[in-house]
């Protein structure tokens, strides 16, 4: 076991983990952060997409120990009211439907969109190729990002 300080949402955490565990499960068993879902531990899926240093990663398979100093945002601190226009969108579009996977999509787009604002069709199904949906919302997913897209850009 080790001690991790941990830049969580713009929050200090400490907690003692082994190194080797995944970000996931310190962000769920440890910390009490439940918006991350777990959803097949091997990166696949996307369920588990959290943002390091404003990049979309796949925390179910990032050990702890490699996070060090970089900022961990998780989709309880993407805002801290739901008005970030990602999630905004979302609702609008009424996108989930079961929502298990919502979190890790909502973290994939909201990436995408800070890198790139504007994006092009091709360049959102690229971007989100690999978050899964298992209900099969993808053209509520993309119309969401659209919808996200233009609350950015005014």
């Amino acid at each position: 076991m080790a001690n991790y300080q941990l830049l969580i949402n713009g929050k200090k955490y400490q907690t003692e983990a082994d190194p080797d565990t995944p970000l996931l499960w310190v962000l769920r068993d440890n910390l009490g952060l439940l918006g991350t879902k777990y959803g097949c531990g091997i990166a696949q899926c996307g369920a588990c997409t959290v943002h390091l240093n404003g990049l979309a990663v796949r925390s179910c398979t990032l050990p702890v120990s490699t996070v060090g100093t970089k900022k961990v945002t998780t989709i309880e601190g993407l805002s801290a009211d739901g008005t970030h226009p990602v999630q905004q969108a979302w609702d609008e579009v009424d996108v989930p439907q079961c929502g298990y996977c919502q979190a890790g999509q909502i973290m994939t787009a909201a990436a995408l969109l800070a890198k790139n604002p504007k994006p092009s069709s091709q360049e959102i199904d690229t971007a989100m190729n690999g978050n899964l949906c298992r209900c099969g919302t993808y053209h509520r997913i993309q119309e969401a990002i659209v919808l996200a897209s233009s609350k950015i850009s005014k």
